[in-house]
């Protein structure tokens, strides 16, 4: 166990017993919390996003930690200190959920929380129980616990939650902006992730940007019967149909200029990490009715998924869809295009590179109009700070497989923004499972998640004092 200053006297084994012996008061807290139909995005709720703030305030003031309800624009933000010694730490949860729509396909009221039995054992349903609710409250009870036991939190702390996640964080980075001073720590922290393959503990330190294209071309000034003109008339479809292919080549290598500008290989040590978890890539594939890797040939799934670019066609629009046929020569043909990047990517810089790569390939009667739709650069965690080896190891300990340091396919924008305005790192640790349904009826979380949850928040917060 660490031995570090004014809080070497604190052991942990009390601590985790606490937490143990606590455990169904924590999950009927947990359960308050969730009856409260936080959803952000619908203005009707907007007095129950403001009840949930409150209700997260009076919890943190029940354990002796200084908060209080910031509003914005928007909904508020929760901001609470707690002083102790050794590093100073930021921990990010929200406290905001997805709609439940649709009601008529959940087996239960989503805000009337439950425990089932499943047979895959205990489960907590309800909207939010895992985005992110339970996640959040998995850090307070360690926290909770702590207290308890010694009286002290075994190192300093500002807790920050948000209210805004489900429904695009319009005011976050004002936020951020606004109250920097009073954000700094030392590290950051977010439990908004999960297990790997539901059962190995994970520590995301690669986050994919994400850049957003939609390209629009015209050829004839309207619709043309293909009998009077097919032939003669160019077909916009056609032009964009070879764009389009021309996007990947025969090894799934993206054909754009300058596109691998800023993407970094591997390191060994994390390659050799993400070998280690024997990512079962045909079963992952299988589950969907696939069986072969579709991207850059000479990198593993996991590095096809977590490490490397991708662009894909996400959707295509001209001519005639509906039902029997009619033998039209559209005028104009849309497909949308998203790139999920790596590194140093610059999604700028890549969106011009892209828009000029599609006229270079359009024949003399086709136009091309673009629009964008969003453009975030991927987020890199250094894991240089002690914190991150400190926290692999214990985890490991709970759950008994070794952590890893993976990446992430999706994007997490809240970590980039600490980076760029606070000037943190950030470490996301989380335990949620891939069977959870965030975002879709039956919601659920693991009784085991949410109870070795705050164990391993015990455990990190012990190692890093």
């Amino acid at each position: 166990m660490p031995a570090h200053g004014k809080g070497a006297h604190m052991s942990l084994k009390p601590v985790l017993d606490q937490i143990d012996s606590d455990l169904d008061a924590a999950m009927e807290r947990l359960f308050d919390l969730l009856r409260i139909p936080s959803i952000s995005t619908d203005p009707a709720f907007k007095g129950d996003v403001d009840r949930a703030a409150d209700w997260l305030v009076s919890d943190l003031d029940s354990i002796g930690i200084t908060a209080t309800k910031r509003p914005t624009t928007g909904h508020p933000m929760v901001v609470g200190h707690v002083e102790g010694n050794g590093p100073h730490v930021l921990f990010y949860g929200h406290y905001d959920v997805q709609p439940v729509d649709p009601l008529e396909l959940w087996d239960r009221d989503p805000f009337d929380p439950a425990i089932e039995e499943t047979p895959k054992g205990r489960v907590i349903r309800a909207r939010g129980a895992s985005d992110d609710k339970g996640q959040l409250m998995t850090f307070v009870e360690a926290c909770r616990a702590w207290k308890a036991v010694h009286g002290e939190m075994p190192c300093r702390i500002t807790f920050f939650f948000e209210g805004e996640e489900e429904s695009g964080s319009p005011s976050l980075i004002p936020f951020l902006k606004e109250n920097a001073d009073e954000l700094k720590a030392d590290i950051a922290l977010i439990c908004d992730t999960g297990l790997f393959e539901s059962r190995a503990p994970a520590i995301m330190t690669q986050l994919r940007g994400l850049l957003g294209e939609e390209i629009v071309l015209t050829g004839p000034s309207k619709d043309l019967h293909s009998g009077m003109y097919g032939g003669a008339a160019m077909n916009p479809i056609r032009v964009m149909s070879r764009v389009l292919a021309n996007l990947h080549d025969d090894t799934g290598r993206i054909q754009v200029p300058h596109f691998y500008d800023g993407v970094p290989d591997l390191p060994p040590e994390i390659k050799a990490q993400w070998d280690g978890l024997g990512f079962d890539y045909a079963g992952f594939l299988g589950d969907v009715g696939l069986s072969k890797p579709a991207g850059e040939q000479d990198h593993t799934a996991l590095e096809m998924i977590w490490s490397r670019p991708t662009a894909e066609i996400n959707g295509i629009k001209g001519g005639y869809t509906g039902d029997g046929f009619k033998t039209v020569l559209p005028s104009k043909v849309s497909a949308k295009v998203s790139f999920r990047l790596v590194g140093q990517q610059d999604p700028h810089a890549l969106r011009e590179h892209f828009r000029e790569w599609v006229k270079t390939q359009l024949p003399e009667d086709v136009t091309a109009e673009f629009h964008a739709h969003g453009a975030s650069p991927a987020s890199q965690m250094s894991t240089d700070h002690p914190a991150f080896e400190q926290t692999r190891a214990v985890l490991g300990e709970e759950w008994g497989e070794e952590a890893a340091f993976t990446g992430c396919g999706g994007s997490i924008p809240v970590a980039g923004y600490f980076k760029t305005y606070l000037g943190l790192d950030t470490m996301l640790v989380g335990w949620g499972k891939d069977d959870d349904q965030i975002h879709s009826p039956n919601e659920k979380y693991d009784v085991e998640s949410f109870h070795k949850g705050i164990r391993s928040w015990a455990r990190i917060l012990d190692a890093i004092r």
